[in-house]
Formats: structure tokens, sequence, C-alpha cells
């Protein structure tokens, strides 16, 4: 199991002082480096497209990710796209970072499509290590935001850079080289090996694979099991409406936000799910008994890897026998089938992750004022993350604070309710 070294947070980083000319070339182990900031995204696709099937990156530096992501949720919002190409002497391009500027009173610097991305990190090309040290990255970073401050539109107040994971591919990831902070969530992925039984032997002992099999058994006393993928654009939507429906459901029970309800991310997956153009990217997939469509799921296949990105399952009487586990066993069996290495779970660290798993990737924010304003934000931001992590990463305090905000989201119909009732 891979940990990353817990690190001092010292994330909360003095403002520099920004100039408004252009930055020059940064020399990096004796040859110049460039960069631009392009604010167009389609006006670099083809060279983000052809950059990412050879550059280190995750599913969420994808091209077609982060341009839906911004039709759909950042544009429309004001959220201004602010992507750094740098090349070397011979034009070729050595990383190429997916930021944007978010609006506000207090605008903020961030990764583009911050918010979907489990992880958030920049594209490098394979020999970047090899050829840029720690100091020239820092000294790349204070260029990059020289020039971002020197642009009107993009001028911003709080650089807040998160869920960044230790490593891009096989190389370290650069902006850790910047005071961080750890992440209150992990992230977890397994290694996948060898034929299904084979790996589902190693992973789970013979009293849960029993228990598995009788859970399984009660599920088909209520009709056949069938493990289906979505096979066209119109079934694809069907599912994934199940899908959401199901997933809201269970974001009102723990209390929390409904992702969904939030404007613009319900058209972001419609279209990530049946656009022609991400057909080799999603995978959309369900598990029914009978008529009924007990469990869902969208992920994300990325070279030799599976992303787990959404799941649910029925809150109906079947919930008792385990249907999202049992469509996790497929997925799980369908990714070793189809010859991938990896099947990421994503951030969270919830229980049947750590089950599974057996690579924890820890992650990391950066935060520091870029303006007077921002200080006063950056303070509240650290204290508040610092809690949030201590209350996620310590069992008791977590299943309390999960309780009550369960209680709050169970007695917040009941509110609404009453409401409606003395209005009527």
């Amino acid at each position: 199991m891979v940990f990353a070294p817990q690190p001092r947070d010292a994330s909360l980083a003095p403002p520099a002082p920004f100039a408004a000319s252009q930055a020059g070339p940064v020399r990096a182990q004796g040859a110049a480096i460039a960069f631009s900031i392009a604010t167009d995204l389609d006006a670099i696709e083809s060279e983000w497209r052809c950059f990412e099937t050879l550059a280190d990156a995750t599913v969420f530096q994808s091209f077609d990710w982060l341009s839906l992501w911004h039709r759909h949720v950042g544009a429309p919002h004001g959220v201004r796209a602010a992507v750094v190409l740098g090349r070397d002497g011979t034009g070729k391009l050595l990383f190429l970072v997916p930021l944007a500027v978010v609006p506000g009173p207090v605008r903020r610097l961030t990764f583009l499509g911050d918010g979907l991305c489990d992880y958030n990190a920049p594209l490098l090309a394979p020999d970047f290590s090899a050829r840029v040290t720690a100091t020239e990255f820092r000294d790349l970073w204070r260029r990059m935001r020289e020039r971002l401050q020197s642009m009107p539109a993009l001028r911003h107040d709080v650089v807040a850079l998160t869920k960044m994971p230790d490593e891009i591919g096989g190389q370290k990831n650069p902006f850790l080289r910047l005071p961080v902070g750890l992440n209150a969530s992990g992230a977890h992925l397994t290694e996948l090996f060898g034929k299904w039984e084979e790996f589902y032997v190693a992973k789970r002992s013979s009293a849960t694979r029993r228990r598995d099999r009788s859970k399984l058994k009660r599920l088909a006393e209520h009709g056949e099991v069938r493990f289906a993928d979505a096979v066209d654009a119109e079934d694809t939507r069907r599912t994934l409406a199940v899908l959401i429906e199901q997933k809201s459901k269970a974001f009102a029970r723990m209390g929390v936000t409904d992702l969904f309800a939030l404007p613009g991310h319900r058209d972001f997956f419609f279209d990530l799910a049946t656009n022609p153009r991400t057909r080799q990217l999603v995978h959309v997939s369900r598990l029914e008994v009978g008529s009924t469509l007990v469990a869902a799921n969208l992920g994300l296949t990325f070279r030799d890897t599976y992303y787990h990105v959404l799941a649910s399952y029925d809150d109906g009487e079947l919930s008792r026998f385990g249907p999202g586990a049992a469509h996790l066993r497929q997925l799980l069996q369908r990714a070793i089938e189809h010859g991938l290495k990896r099947f990421d779970f994503t951030i969270g660290d919830e229980r049947y992750k750590l089950e599974w798993s057996d690579t924890l990737v820890t992650l990391h924010d950066h935060v520091a004022a870029a303006s007077l304003r921002g200080w006063p934000v950056v303070f509240l931001s650290l204290g508040f993350r610092r809690l949030k992590r201590l209350v996620k990463q310590t069992p008791f305090l977590w299943q309390a604070f999960s309780r009550l905000r369960t209680l709050a989201g169970a007695l917040r119909p009941r509110r609404s309710g009453e409401a409606r009732e003395q209005e009527d």
C-alpha cells in the first residue's frame, strides 16, 4: 500500500508581487521554457487532445471532461478558463495546466472543473520531471501567476488548488513543491490481476464470499438478476435518469446537497454520457432484478484504468440484499475481463472502498492569498479545512457528524410539509 508522507500544513503562502508585464522565458536545465495562456478552449482543442494521448494525466484532465464541464457549469456562471501551455525551445509541449478564475466578491484561481474533478492536476510530458527541477517549477509558477494577474479578466484574490494527488502517472506532482496541506479526504484504488475468481478470492474472505452468494440468491428470489451495459443513447438516458433519481434520494437521506440540483450538473452528466465523442470514455451500466433497476453506475475508462465516478442503488425492499455491492462486483469483473490494470474508486473514504483497495492516494490543497482582499478568506478557509479534515479522519467525530446530518436531512422535508400545511 502506498502512503504519502504527512507534510506540515504550510498552505498559507504570502501573496507574491505581481507584475503587469508579460513573463519572459524561464530557464530549466539549461533550456528556455516559454508559456502562453489560452482562454478559448476550442482554440486549443486539437493540441490538447493530441497531448493527452501521451502526457501523464488522469481522466479528469481530458479535454472531453473539462470542455463539457465548462460548457454546462463553468461558462454559464462566468468562470473564465485560463489554460497554461508550457513549451521548450523547439516548441514541444512540456505541460498543460487547466486553470480557471471563478468570479465573485473574492475571485478565486482554481483548477478548471474543480468541483467535479476528483483529481486536479496538470498534464505533463513524459520527460517533464527530468527537465524541470523543483526550484525551476516554483519559478515557473511565480511567472504564471504574474502573467495571469497582468490580464484584467484573469486577476484573482485567492489561489485555491485542491484535491491534488501525490503523483501524476509515474511523476511527482510538481504542484506539491508549493506549500500544501492535506485534503480532508483521500482516494482509493486497487490493482487488478489474474482472472476474476482469482482476484475475488484474494480480496474477500471465504465468509464474505458466502455472504455475497447468500444475498445474491435472495435477490434472485425476486426475479432474474441481470447485469447490463447501456447499449445506445436512449438506453443510457433511461439508466442515468434512474441513477440520478436514486442518488438524489440518497443525498436527501444523508442531509447533504444534491449534486444534481446544482445548476448545470445534471445537463453535464447527460451530455457526457450520451455525446458520441465520449462513447469510448463513458460506461453506464445497471443491475436489474426482474423489472426493477436496483443499482446503476457511471464510470470512465481512461487508458488502463476504470474510474468509478457515480453509483446508486434502490432503497426499497431489495436494498437489504446488497444490490450495490453485487453491482460493484460485476464492475470489477468486467474491468478485469476487459484487460484493465486498475480500478480507481476515486475520492472518498467509504468503508467499501477500503475493503477492496490496496492503494491510498493522498490528496493535497494549496491555498494562498493573491491580494489583500484574499487574506481574510484564506485565513478562514484554512481553519475550516483543518477542522473538516479532523472530523472526517476521526471515526467517532465523523460518525457523530454523519448522524446529525442525516437527522437534519430527515427533519427538513417534514418541516417543509408542515409549512405547506400551514399555508393551505
